[in-house]
């Protein structure tokens, strides 16, 4: 299986926005997994069906960049100009009050869509994907704290708040940061297998939702007495 890569631009976006979505994808490499499977048994054919990602952090050049929350700082691992083809492309939401797209930002998130590659964005990270133009005329969704700001700035986007993460056609966007991690699990469950995800939610203690905030992606469990248990089992080695 090929290894996929994942870039995300690297500018002043809310930290949990790019690091939720790629945490999980991490968390569903082959070699997470692997090493995973040292501590509790993992099905092996599971493992073999696992994808393998490489992360890129695009800069419009290698300096350092201050993110949006938390007072982290990140270094670049590349650059627009260096970067190399990635598959998928996270755009994280930046706050919108004085925030500028790079040019050259911007003209890498026109070139991958036209290129038919996945999109991702991220809460306010679908502001910055229609400035670019590239969703006019699609379906789109955004934080719906600035739904209404977002809406009469954009106006020829489709945007709707009906639903946690649209997809139209190659560009998938997130109507919030923990709901672009669920529409990455989601992803993960439809291109991998929910035993993947599965595997991949556990080491995060974490449970996706539905395009509907929903609670329905994991099999419900119940104890002896009929009350409803965690969703998730943690498999150990000392147990067998």
């Amino acid at each position: 299986m090929a290894t996929i890569h994942v870039g995300t631009l690297a500018y002043a976006y809310q930290v949990v926005d790019s690091a939720g979505p790629t945490d999980l994808l991490c968390s569903a490499n082959k070699s997470a997994l692997q090493a995973v499977a040292k501590y509790g048994p993992i099905d092996e054919e599971i493992i073999s069906r696992a994808p393998q990602f490489i992360f890129h952090q695009i800069g419009v050049n290698r300096d350092p960049v201050l993110l949006g929350s938390s007072n982290v700082m990140i270094v670049p691992t590349t650059t627009v100009d260096e970067c190399p083809e990635v598959d998928i492309l996270l755009v994280p939401g930046p706050y919108l009050g004085n925030f500028e797209l790079n040019p050259k930002h911007a003209e890498l998130i026109r070139r991958h869509v036209a290129s038919g590659k996945l999109l991702w964005s991220t809460c306010t990270g679908a502001s910055v994907v229609a400035s670019t133009g590239v969703l006019d005329g699609k379906r789109a969704t955004v934080n719906n704290v600035e739904y209404n700001w977002v809406r009469k700035r954009w106006p020829k986007v489709n945007w709707t708040r009906e639903k946690k993460w649209i997809i139209d056609g190659n560009i998938w966007t997130g109507s919030g940061a923990c709901a672009a991690t669920d529409m990455v699990a989601f992803w993960l469950k439809e291109t991998y297998g929910l035993d993947v995800l599965i595997q991949a939610s556990n080491s995060l203690d974490y449970e996706p939702r539905d395009a509907d905030g929903l609670y329905t992606i994991f099999p419900e469990r119940f104890d002896s007495k009929g009350n409803k248990i965690s969703t998730h089992v943690f498999r150990y080695h000392d147990e067998e």
